[in-house]
């Protein structure tokens, strides 16, 4: 699993293990997790979306709003 660090303006830095990744309209999204032991079976997990520019050095995520992971389901599944 792969392991990304994030700097937050609360916690400082936070690292997260990435358990997908992908591409929707153009804008990217991860799903990540504070814990890389997978026997655990109710970790937290988090979707965040790219909101930073394409000519950007670094990429900036918020994390994604449950009412839009619900619209996102409906359209996928």
């Amino acid at each position: 699993m792969e392991k990304i660090m994030f700097e937050t303006d609360e916690e400082g830095i936070v690292e997260f293990f990435v358990l997908e990744q992908t591409r929707i309209n153009g804008i990217n999204y991860l799903m990540v997790t504070e814990s890389d032991d997978e026997g655990v079976e109710e970790a937290v997990a988090y979707i965040l979306k790219d909101t930073s520019a394409s000519t950007e050095e670094e990429a900036v995520y918020e994390n994604v709003d449950i009412d839009i992971i619900v619209i996102i389901e409906q359209v996928l599944f």
